[in-house]
């Protein structure tokens, strides 16, 4: 088996907090507001300053131990920490870090694995393209690929949806407040309605017409707004979005346009990817290919930054140089994600991950039963949204606020999501045990009632 079993992968089974913030904490976290930068945003909502991770469970600095149920914003897929992964990292940093695009034993171990594990018939028909180290990075590779291939310009993606924070990924991104300071980004872009039945009052069925019908009218019709169309870019399951999972139906429906005008559709599985649904990608839940997919995050192993574009191999039409950047060859990282990937299949932990997930989704559920605000509980494996809305249905983001404050002062870290602010989401690592689940959920399901109890009280 490749390293250690999960359970002896952290400080604890059961968070242990003492108060919080603690004194080295304010103090760290005052210094950072006296000179880092004014973009700094988590610590605002949870005021920590960290230490140690192991596993599913992170130090702060005052010796505090919390159960991590954000991992990084799913990033630590294989846990804090993690010896297996890190005992090769190490050994790698002592031989080379960086290689550019020159051939190493990591990096092409690290494609053959990637070219296996893709869905579909991109296993065995695929090529990976490193880029620079972040998801949004392999988003702007995405969209190069697909301008290049088919000499369009038009990009169709989705409201609701997150892509990135450069300026490609951006415009593809539909959150307007994220963009307005920096307008105007790319030309030529169609957001169209990602289906989302909870908060569109309808049945899936009629969800998915409805936003399938807007995909085919912007490329097909005449007058449909977008001119010589490049490629169709898309969550499999939206994560900053609020872990919308789409019904049956939607992505094939994708599938079935693309073929149809011969364009390459694009999923991004930066966030829902690398096991994190309890298969490997999103897409598989569905048996849609996509004709190429974005990876990043969970990638590098530990917590190293990398990303890669893995598409099929028709498309690999661009020369050399046609992508480039300086950090397509960080080799620790490639090793970090070469291990990771061992790690997952040698512990089952795709299995784990759907055992582990559904359970928390039925106890949430349960939690929410009454008038708790609690309106959907959703996701794939462990990959969770919780959407709350108040007594006259409209979105409560003060409820998920002090759920998430009830959480980080009980030791269970969790974070927020959606247009609204108003979905609890649950990201964490795939190491995280049946024992941890129930611990950590139970604080979730005394935070719920607790907050119910409070809206109770002021009404």
């Amino acid at each position: 088996m490749a390293g250690p079993p999960i359970h002896d992968l952290h400080f604890a089974q059961e968070p242990s907090v003492d108060r919080v913030p603690g004194p080295k904490s304010d103090r760290l976290r005052e210094k950072q507001n006296e000179i880092d930068s004014n973009a700094v945003a988590y610590p605002n909502n949870i005021p920590l300053a960290f230490d140690e991770g192991k596993g599913a469970t992170l130090k702060d600095v005052d010796g505090n131990v919390f159960l991590d149920f954000f991992a990084g914003i799913g990033v630590y897929n294989v846990g804090h920490a993690n010896p297996y992964v890190n005992e090769a990292v190490h050994e790698q940093v002592d031989k080379l870090t960086h290689s550019v695009d020159f051939p190493t034993e990591p990096r092409l171990e690290l494609i053959e694995k990637l070219e296996e594990l893709a869905p579909g018939n991109l296993s065995g028909n695929s090529r990976v393209v490193f880029g620079g180290p972040t998801g949004s990075d392999a988003i702007e590779a995405s969209i190069k690929l697909a301008k290049y291939n088919t000499g369009g310009r038009g990009l169709v993606a989705f409201r609701n949806s997150y892509h990135g924070a450069t300026s490609g990924a951006m415009s593809i991104t539909s959150n307007s407040k994220l963009k307005k300071h920096y307008a105007p980004l790319l030309p030529d872009v169609v957001h169209a309605p990602f289906p989302h039945p909870f908060q569109e009052g309808r049945d899936p069925e009629e969800s998915v017409e409805r936003a399938l019908e807007e995909v085919r009218a912007t490329i097909e019709q005449p007058y449909g707004g977008l001119a010589n169309p490049a490629g169709i870019f898309v969550e499999p399951i939206q994560g900053e979005g609020g872990v919308v999972v789409p019904p049956e139906g939607f992505l094939q429906g994708l599938r079935d346009i693309a073929d149809e005008n011969d364009l390459p559709l694009v999923f991004d599985e930066i966030q829902a990817g690398f096991g994190r649904t309890g298969e490997w990608w999103a897409a598989e839940h569905y048996d849609v290919t996509p004709d190429a997919m974005t990876t990043a995050k969970a990638l590098g192993g530990n917590g190293l930054p990398l990303s890669a574009t893995i598409y099929h191999e028709d498309l690999d039409t661009w020369g050399p140089g046609d992508h480039a950047g300086t950090y397509r060859g960080h080799v620790p990282a490639m090793v970090g994600g070469v291990r990771a990937i061992e790690y997952i299949q040698s512990h089952d932990l795709l299995d784990h991950a759907t055992e582990v997930g559904d359970y928390i989704r039925e106890r949430l559920r349960e939690a929410g039963e009454g008038d708790s605000g609690l309106g959907d509980v959703r996701g794939k494996g462990l990959f969770i949204g919780a959407e709350f809305v108040d007594s006259e249905g409209n979105p409560d983001d003060d409820r998920v606020e002090a759920i998430q404050q009830y959480c980080y002062e009980h030791g269970v870290l969790v974070w927020t999501a959606g247009q609204y602010d108003n979905v609890l989401r649950l990201l964490p690592p795939l190491v995280l045990t049946q024992r941890q689940a129930e611990v950590g959920t139970e604080i979730i399901a005394d935070a719920i009632a607790a907050t119910a109890e409070d809206e109770r009280a002021r009404a």
